[in-house]
């Protein structure tokens, strides 16, 4: 079962992505790096898959991942190739997303968030070798895309092309989430984590003061201090991480909200910033400028809203994708099935003839052997006349109902 504290940084992580983008606030890259977070959270995830697959998990991956982009090309490419973006064999991007797909002037921005899917690609494509290389000099290879990014910073490499730029960006918090799947992050004391944390967020908000962006403080136009910031952020927020999180389900509407927005949370990351696009000229009509809270406020929910639209419309494409039963909203209990209804059975064997020994009790999943011939869940109380109903098989053993598994409510979003 996963871990619902790595699913609860995601839920937080998603948030706060709509929320800059619909704001612009430059304080909240600083307060949470949502998309190393992001990236290190889906390299813990990679990690577990080559673990248990192989370079199978590549295509597995891929198959979760591509669906709910094409999803968005279907909507929105004709629509653009309408309204001025020339056609041409690159608009095949679209189904493969190696480099930054061809988009008009309105598409260049409304659909500016598939850089995500680009690097996510790549970083995927790297990631055998790169866990292997990880598993033997795991230092080394972390220091790796910080090195990188040091020598284009120093302008060694000035032609360096920008998906070589991001590796060296956010490839070391997905090489993070390595560490944090194999376990490291956790077996390091609070006297190397904390001291190592520090010292990269004071060395990331040293480069940061002194080297500022267009935007002043916007880690997204500061590479540097973008990776050494976020580093020291995944560093603590994964290396004390705790093993579950079972507060979340303390509440019943707030559990199910982390739950959804887990499992859409790609249908809900490629289709927000759209609707930002759409909803900008309209609220600088009525006035709703970034200067003023309600109006921002406005904004907000009307984003949500409209994404909420949208991921009842398309969202189930992301169950079909991971091979689950399609939800409208995804997080319901199925009702349970009874015997009636053709619930395989477990067959409880009677004593021999003659035999002392009573019949073996029947042991269920997470329900306790109760007396032979029972389904092991005893009566709560005296009077009590809840037990399970027995059934006579052809072959004259008794039988009772099989136990129904709980589904697992494992989330993954694969797509930050």
């Amino acid at each position: 079962m996963r871990n619902r504290y790595l699913d609860l940084l995601r839920f937080l992580a998603i948030i706060r992505v709509v929320v800059y983008h619909v704001t612009g606030w430059a304080s909240l890259t600083l307060v949470f790096p949502a998309m190393a977070v992001m990236f290190a959270l889906a390299g813990s995830l990679m990690a577990a898959s080559l673990d248990r697959s192989g370079p199978a998990a590549l295509l597995r991956r891929l198959r979760r991942l591509l669906p709910s982009l094409w999803v968005v090309a279907i909507v929105l490419v004709p629509a653009m190739l309408i309204t001025g973006l020339p056609p041409g064999p690159k608009v095949l991007l679209w189904l493969f997303p190696v480099a930054d797909p061809p988009a008009n002037y309105w598409g260049a921005l409304a659909l500016s968030p598939i850089w995500y899917l680009r690097d996510y690609l790549w970083f995927l494509l790297a990631s055998p070798v790169a866990l292997w290389l990880f598993r033997r000099v795991p230092v080394a290879t972390l220091a790796l895309p910080y090195a990188l990014l040091m020598v284009i910073e120093l302008g060694l490499l000035p032609a360096a092309p920008v998906p070589l730029r991001e590796f060296g960006v956010y490839f070391g918090a997905w090489l993070l989430g390595f560490a944090h799947h194999d376990g490291l992050l956790r077996r390091l004391t609070n006297r190397v984590l904390l001291p190592t944390a520090l010292a990269l967020a004071g060395t990331g908000a040293a480069w940061i003061v002194t080297h500022p962006g267009p935007r002043g403080f916007d880690l997204n136009d500061i590479d540097l201090g973008n990776a050494l910031w976020s580093a020291a952020f995944i560093l603590v927020l994964l290396g004390r991480a705790p093993a579950t999180a079972h507060w979340i389900a303390r509440s019943p509407l707030f559990s199910r909200a982390v739950t959804v927005l887990n499992r859409r949370a790609l249908t809900v990351y490629l289709w927000h910033m759209p609707f930002v696009v759409l909803l900008t000229p309209l609220v600088d009509v009525v006035g709703w400028s970034h200067q003023d809270p309600l109006g921002m406020a406005i904004r907000v929910v009307l984003v949500f809203a409209l994404v909420g639209v949208v991921t009842l419309l398309f969202g189930w494409v992301e169950d079909v994708a991971a091979r689950r039963r399609p939800e409208l909203v995804p997080g319901g209990r199925r009702a349970p099935v009874t015997a009636d209804r053709g619930v395989p059975a477990v067959p409880v064997s009677p004593a021999p003839a003659g035999s002392r020994t009573p019949a073996r009790p029947v042991r269920t999943l997470g329900v306790p052997a109760g007396p032979a011939g029972t389904a092991g869940r005893p009566a709560t109380g005296p009077g009590d006349k809840r037990r399970e109903r027995l059934r006579v098989g052809a072959a004259g053993r008794a039988v009772v109902p099989a136990p129904r598994v709980a589904e697992l409510a494992t989330v993954e979003i694969n797509a930050g």
